[in-house]
């Protein structure tokens, strides 16, 4: 304003005398007979860095223009220089009239800018994340709001802190070295850190102290015990903190209630106290409910979903979510938004409140059902369009179903190509036709691995392993290297190769999976090979004996639209020839070979929101895997040993996983988009069991050594593929690698195994998931039928984390104690750490 005045001054006199000491002359004009000129000159001065033409522009004068002296032109110039806000001082100068034609000069005076900047009296952590905030560029303008925005950055910092008091103090010095340039200086107190001692609450009797000081999350008052929630004190915190404080009261009936006043005082050096004044008011009560408006569903119905019956509490953060979003249940809104009613809206009115009874009515505008216009789809610059577009469960000319917007963001989510965090969805309605475009945003996230798998094997020792998976292949882009990135990918197969060994084991793998077999129908195909060897040295390293595996494996499998599409039905057919030369299997199998055709039909159910970190949904597997019954074609093969030959038996497992999301957040918004919603790390409870059963065709023939159960430890390298060949490997934490087997030591025919586990993610994004987790599981592995007690089980219980990065895999690291003892091996229980790399336990 100062620089205004003295700039306005300085034109009235300018209006009358020529500044200029170059020239010399006086130029006289009546300030009470204002003439009209022609501009025939305009010249800027004063400015280094602005262009000048650009300032011409800016005040709206040119030359040839014809313009009254005194008059409004000169006068908008000026204000239209300033609202620009580049300069801090203007000028304009008469500086030549001849006849009817003037010329003029502007004289600008740029704003100073920024030499550089230092922060004094605070430590050197906290002016690096100041500087940080300030984002300062060397060369940029300083202006008051600038300064007065970083003064405030500065009390926002140390607030959040639990600083109280601070004082900042900015001052501007001349470079010398630099014209027009200064240095900024923050001289900052940042005051005391302050605990909140005591909370207060005046005029509180229907809701206990100690209730209300829970619901402020952020605020908290200092106590001994208290580890997760410092006591300090955050303005901002406590702002939200006491609306969380009305909305309690308001989800109590009691609406009316209001806080009346609140301070914030130091109760002694080093403390705060806060005393808080409530107005609860009195408690309300839903009364009668009605509807208007709605057509396609009857008021019973609709009364019915909103589960609010005359006399329950007044609540109107619960009505908000029966009507628009309810976490564990269906709503008004997906009623209606699931038949095409994307235009459907819904008013609760309050029309009578009598007493302690209010009156809502229902204000329905249903609107006409919405069809599917276009379907876009954006970011995958890495995976093709008809990998995505497959999944989609938005066709464009069917009806609009909020429901196929979720299950198509969860089938993408599944793929494994997009981060699930990032993955947006856009309705774009259009009320005049009554259609809807949509558009989905994903972010392509790496998702080939080089696996380095390492874990103990217990009597083989370390084993290592390494892999490689492309799960996003190209076969037929093979023969095309310039779409390679760096290799073939983008149609959604997976090809994966792997090699695990240590001093007396070696296996060999390769496997490859087309999701969508002639690209037209969900029908996967999926085709492995491997090979393991054992071997056996004596003390020399000289081998005495070796145990190999060779297995071939090919598979089919579709997705099921009954029961409903989540399930999928897979038919796998297995080829294995089993070797052993000089190599102790067990007692009757030292040198012998057998083979094993067998056909496993897999079905299986998964509902899961997203693969790595799910928070919802199950799955659910059967799978019964059966071998020629050949002893009922030749009845010679009683009286031969189960290991040679084909052998026969039939396997059952059953394996299920349930996810329960324990925190539930509230959608805001239009509800499509629930990527906010999985950024707010829901805490998770996994209950898991499994089960697992081999038998015999004939009861006179027995169960050959093959096919059979190990359990405890960390499962390493998972059922169906392990050290011990042709052995399913169960992990149970806390106890050792493979230590619980049947009463008489032997390899189990049967075993069950359940779990606990509540889970917390620390990192959710496309570079890594990390979370926590704590866990309670137990299970058992019988060798003889007759002995099968499901409630006969080791238990074990302990805490661990899992690490997930794409170029690695799933890292594993857990704590257990195993709690009951196993028979003949003392010490295998107990407390111990169980570590893996690319693989999940089971």
């Amino acid at each position: 304003m100062r620089s205004k005045l003295f700039a306005s001054i300085v034109f009235i006199f300018g209006l009358f005398y020529n500044l200029r000491a170059q020239e010399q002359e006086l130029v006289r004009i009546s300030y009470a007979n204002p003439q009209k000129y022609i501009i025939k000159e305009i010249t800027i001065s004063g400015i280094e860095y602005l262009d000048k033409s650009t300032i011409v522009s800016l005040s709206g004068l040119k030359e040839g223009d014809e313009i009254v002296i005194p008059g409004d032109a000169i006068t908008n110039a000026l204000k239209k220089l300033w609202k620009q806000q580049l300069v801090g001082d203007i000028q304009i100068y008469i500086t030549k009239v001849e006849g009817k034609e003037i010329s003029l000069e502007i004289f600008l005076k740029e704003r100073p800018r920024l030499s550089k900047f230092q922060l004094d009296g605070i430590k050197k952590g906290h002016a690096k994340d100041l500087r940080e905030q300030f984002g300062f560029i060397t060369g940029q303008k300083i202006s008051d709001a600038l300064i007065k925005n970083t003064t405030n950055k500065v009390y926002k910092f140390y607030e959040e802190k639990g600083f109280y008091g601070t004082n900042v103090d900015v001052t501007q010095h001349q470079d010398t070295a630099l014209d027009n340039h200064i240095i900024l200086k923050y001289d900052v107190e940042k005051g005391e850190k302050l605990k909140i001692k005591n909370i207060n609450f005046i005029g509180v009797e229907k809701v206990e102290a100690k209730t209300l000081r829970k619901k402020m999350k952020d605020t908290k008052q200092k106590k001994f015990i208290r580890i997760f929630k410092r006591s300090k004190y955050v303005k901002t915190d406590y702002k939200l903190d006491k609306q969380k404080l009305i909305a309690y009261y308001n989800n109590l009936g009691m609406r009316d209630a209001n806080i009346v006043s609140d301070s914030v005082y130091k109760a002694d050096k080093k403390h705060l106290n806060i005393d808080i004044t409530i107005e609860e008011g009195r408690k309300y009560y839903f009364r009668n409910i009605t509807w208007t408006g709605n057509y396609k569903y009857s008021a019973d119905t609709l009364s019915r979903v909103l589960s609010i019956r005359k006399g329950d509490t007044y609540n109107k953060e619960l009505l908000d979510t029966r009507l628009n979003f309810n976490p564990t249940g269906l709503d008004i809104s997906s009623l209606y938004m699931d038949y095409g009613y994307l235009f459907f809206n819904i008013n609760p009115v309050e029309i009578a409140i009598d007493g302690d009874s209010i009156d809502i009515e229902m204000r329905i505008f249903e609107g006409q059902q919405a069809t599917i216009n276009k379907v876009y789809v954006t970011g995958n610059t890495k995976t093709n369009d008809h990998v995505v577009i497959r999944e989609l469960r938005t066709i464009p000319g069917e009806k609009f179903r909020r429901s196929d917007l979720i299950r198509t963001q969860r089938e993408l989510s599944m793929l494994g190509y997009f981060d699930p965090q990032e993955i947006g969805i856009n309705p774009k309605p259009n009320p005049q036709n009554g259609t809807v475009d949509i558009e989905y945003s994903l972010t392509e996230k790496p998702s080939d691995q080089l696996q380095l798998s390492g874990g103990w094997g217990g009597a083989v020792g370390f084993v290592g392993s390494l892999g490689l998976s492309f799960n996003n292949f190209s076969i037929r882009n093979i023969p095309k290297p310039k779409t390679w990135s760096p290799l073939p990918t983008g149609d959604g197969q997976q090809l994966s190769l792997q090699f695990q060994a240590n001093f007396g084991f070696r296996a060999y793998s390769m496997g490859f999976t087309e999701p969508w077999l002639g690209g037209r129908r969900p029908i996967s195909f999926s085709v492995n090979v491997s090979r393991n060897e054992q071997r056996r040295f004596d003390n020399d390293g000289n081998k005495t004996g070796q145990f190999s595996v060779n297995a071939l494996s090919v598979s089919l499998g579709k997705r099921l639209k009954w029961p409903d599409d989540n399930f999928t039905l897979r038919h796998t057919v297995s080829l294995l020839n089993y070797d052993v030369n000089n190599f102790q299997l067990n007692a009757n199998c030292f040198n012998c070979t057998a083979n094993n055709l067998a056909y496993t039909a897999t079905i299986s159910r998964n509902d899961l929101d997203q693969p790595l970190y799910p928070t919802t949904g199950s799955t659910i597997s059967l799978s019964g895997a059966f071998t020629p019954p050949y002893s009922l074609f030749d009845k010679t093969k009683i009286d031969r040993p189960l290991h040679e030959g084909f052998i026969e038996y039939h396997k059952w497992m059953f394996d299920n996983s349930w996810f329960f999301r324990l925190t539930h957040n509230k959608k805001t918004g239009t509800g499509f988009d629930m990527s906010e919603q999985k950024k707010q790390h829901p805490l998770v409870l996994n209950l898991r069991s499994h089960f697992g059963y081999i038998g015999s065709y004939n009861s006179k023939l027995g169960i050959g050594p093959f096919e059979r159960f190990k359990l405890g430890g960390d499962g390493l390298s998972g059922a169906g593929s392990s050290f011990y060949f042709g052995t399913d490997i169960i992990g149970l934490r806390g106890y050792g690698n493979n230590t619980i087997l049947g009463s008489d030591g032997s390899d189990g025919v049967l075993y069950n195994k359940f779990v606990m586990e509540l889970r917390y993610p620390i990192v959710m994004g496309s570079a890594a998931t990390i979370y926590a987790l704590t866990f309670m599981e137990g299970g058992n592995n019988w060798s003889q039928y007759n002995n099968f007690n499901p409630f006969d089980i080791k238990r074990s219980y302990g805490m661990g984390v899992r690490i997930f990065m794409p170029a690695f895999g799933l890292i594993g690291f857990d704590w257990g104690n195993g709690i009951d003892e196993i028979a003949g091996k003392p010490g295998v229980n107990g407390g111990q750490f169980h570590f893996t790399i690319g693989q999940m336990l089971r």
